[in-house]
């Protein structure tokens, strides 16, 4: 072999050695660039659900009566529109840890707000702080059986009185449901439907530092202190997230919850997150009655 065949052969083997090399280096940024692509697109995928979802745990209170509702989302409803779990147990009837005086003065102020539906206010006074009352809300889902307690808020009272003596929860839908942990209700008493709405007046919160709500109990929904109005809600469930500064005013009695309990089951169309909004069971009232 000529010294010239030599060099020609070490010249053609580096170059295929330079030509392997280059093709490792190739495959090995393609593979580089399939784990980035491939670990963005992980990332996105979760940042996408964090963001669909929310974090956990952060329920909306009750709305008030001045609190429009949000327009519902076109998204289809997920599993999350109905309650994993409802309570069975009924909660212990509220009570007062220092009773009220055996009298207490009412005031119902007028709101800037017009009424919904027509009615007129309570008349100022004072009002025994005790004894009990019964109500019959008869819905499309059945009857509820209320009791209103005027120990634990007799201003509230004489005012759902007087509501439901003005007929005014009369032909009213319930337009709010929540099914999520920590806050599972079912609300009612705004004529107009939008949970906006209201009589047109308001009165002071009736609360105690230690009230706490679950299964069975009546209370007043509210856009912020002493904004009573006509709006109330039924905890059928958990409601482990709300704070005291909503008066509990009664009861409802156990064949009652499980009326609203099918309501539950049957889930929400998403208005205000997936587990809140307008109950897939309508619940209309179509009249209110006080026992005699």
């Amino acid at each position: 072999m000529s010294k010239r065949t030599h060099e020609q052969q070490l010249a053609a083997r580096k170059a295929q050695r330079q030509a392997e090399r280059q093709a490792e280096r190739a495959r090995q940024r393609r593979n580089m660039a399939v784990t980035v692509t491939a670990v963005v697109a992980v990332v996105a995928v979760l940042v996408g659900v964090f963001v669909f979802f929310g974090p956990k745990g952060e329920d909306t209170p009750v709305a008030g009566s001045d609190t429009p509702s949000v327009p519902p989302s076109d998204a289809p409803a997920g599993p999350d529109n109905k309650p994993k779990t409802i309570p069975t147990a009924l909660a212990a009837a509220p009570k007062r840890a220092t009773p009220l005086p055996a009298e207490v003065n009412c005031t119902y102020k007028k709101g800037a707000e017009p009424a919904s539906k027509k009615v007129n206010p309570p008349a100022d006074g004072k009002i025994k702080a005790s004894g009990t009352s019964k109500v019959s809300l008869n819905t499309s889902v059945g009857d509820l059986q209320v009791t209103l307690d005027s120990a634990l808020a007799p201003c509230t009272v004489k005012n759902f009185l007087s509501l439901v003596g003005q007929k005014y929860f009369d032909n009213t839908t319930c337009h709010r449901l929540t099914v999520g942990e920590g806050l599972q209700v079912l609300q009612c008493g705004d004529p107009s439907g939008s949970g906006s709405g209201g009589p047109g007046y308001s009165f002071a919160d009736e609360v105690y530092p230690t009230l706490k709500y679950g299964r069975g109990i009546l209370a007043m929904a509210n856009s912020g202190p002493n904004t009573n109005g006509s709006q109330f809600f039924i905890v059928y469930g958990d409601a482990s997230g709300l704070g005291p500064q909503y008066t509990a005013f009664g009861t409802l009695d156990e064949a009652s919850l499980k009326l609203v309990d099918k309501v539950a089951q049957a889930g929400v169309t998403p208005q205000n997150g997936p587990t809140d909004g307008a109950p897939v069971t309508p619940v209309k009232i179509t009249t209110a009655t006080a026992a005699a």
